[in-house]
């Protein structure tokens, strides 16, 4: 089966087939499996969000900053997996997860005593009772009472890394998930139309953000790709001041929104900068230079070819138009799907990112960003596409327009 090329629709209708959830929860389980019987893990405690939700599929309540301490899974190489949840959501899950065989609640884990108590009499039995006291146990993300805890009480165990097998398993992506990443992608192109559209002499940026956010929840979207909308005007984006704030936008001002949206769980992530009023040239420099980098770019994510061969592919067109050390001390590019940010990056420019050859099935988020100081109105710009490489040529996934006005 070929992945799917368009946003067919969110709802589930009988005339014709779209996602199976069915097959995603099974295939995303397999996956995960069949990893760690590579690895030889016996089992998996995972507690940040997305490895959460990858398994299990809950969606819960997302509180700031309490990433690893409010829900949780374990999963063991015979397939059962046990859901740790705050107990706020038991109720809800054991009435509308069927999937879910075996479900415990759980206290906020901030605290030692709290972490030992769950440790003791829910996660030690059970891990006893599959026999992997003693055997090899992937984790990831997680505090350091948490860290404290399992190494004092599963001293006989193996603590393994977790977090980089998930981020593999992740990585290609299933018929399914190309499918609700189109979903996505869609709801964020609209959020950004509903940005673009708010953009006027005298709007602040945080009403911008506000009018993208209306339709981002309008259109059954979770959330946002980034917990702060990035609505940033003039000279904010030079340097990138990376979040919405009460400056108002001016006539001659370059505009970037970098929204986004999570459907499903899973994330479409599109940015775009607009004019307001009139550009000037060092403005249509800079936007075009970005354009014709990202479209470099792209040309580049092949199957076969590397994530390095597009950042070289990017910095070269920069450098075309003189304005190479111009770009945000970032990575140009990241691998995306239920996690908004993961591996492979393209373009980090910190020694230690991965090179990965790219295969159909994976999906990231390009988006170059070169800023110059001092120019009128600002002179930051970032595009940004949501790409799927396939056995061809990329498939371009976001279709959010580009501002004619610094094109030509």
């Amino acid at each position: 089966m070929g992945f799917p090329t368009y946003a067919r629709g969110q709802y589930q209708v009988s005339f014709e087939e779209r996602i199976d959830f069915h097959r995603l929860r099974r295939e995303r389980i397999a996956r995960t499996l069949e990893a760690m019987r590579a690895e030889g893990v016996d089992a998996l405690l995972l507690w940040k969000d997305e490895n959460v939700r990858y398994l299990s599929d809950l969606r819960a309540i997302m509180i700031q900053y309490r990433s690893t301490t409010t829900y949780g899974v374990l999963l063991f190489a015979d397939g059962h997996l046990t859901l740790f949840a705050s107990g706020g959501e038991v109720a809800r899950a054991r009435e509308v997860m069927p999937w879910i065989q075996d479900l415990v609640a759980i206290p906020i884990l901030d605290e030692r005593g709290l972490v030992e108590t769950v440790l003791n009499t829910e996660i030690i039995p059970r891990l006893a009772d599959k026999g992997v006291l003693h055997g090899r146990i992937g984790v990831d993300g997680m505090t350091y009472p948490q860290m404290r805890a399992y190494q004092s009480a599963l001293a006989g165990a193996e603590l393994v890394d977790g977090e980089t097998l998930m981020q593999r398993v992740r990585r290609i992506k299933t018929v399914d998930e190309v499918a609700i990443l189109h979903e996505a992608v869609a709801v964020a192109d609209a959020v950004t139309q509903a940005a673009i559209d708010a953009v006027r002499p005298g709007a602040r940026e945080c009403e911008i953000a506000g009018e993208a956010m209306k339709v981002l929840f309008s259109l059954g979207g979770e959330f946002a790709h980034l917990a702060s909308p990035f609505v940033a005007s003039g000279e904010r984006m030079s340097p990138p001041t990376r979040f919405a704030t009460d400056k108002l936008v001016r006539h001659g001002d370059l505009v970037f929104i970098d929204i986004g949206a999570c459907w499903n769980g899973y994330f479409g992530d599109v940015g775009r900068a607009v004019i307001c009023g009139k550009p000037s040239a060092m403005q249509k420099r800079i936007y075009q230079t970005v354009y014709e980098a990202l479209q470099a770019g792209i040309e580049k994510m092949r199957s076969g070819n590397t994530n390095e061969d597009v950042a070289r592919a990017i910095r070269a067109t920069a450098a075309k138009h003189g304005l190479q050390d111009h770009f945000i001390n970032l990575f140009i590019g990241h691998g995306i799907g239920i996690s908004p940010n993961e591996p492979p990056y393209i373009g980090e420019q910190t020694p230690g990112a991965e090179e990965v050859v790219l295969e159909p099935g994976m999906v990231f988020a390009v988006e170059p960003l070169i800023w110059v100081p001092g120019v009128r109105g600002g002179g930051g710009v970032r595009l940004e596409e949501t790409i799927l490489i396939t056995d061809g040529e990329a498939l371009v996934m976001s279709r959010a327009p580009f501002d004619e006005r610094l094109l030509t």
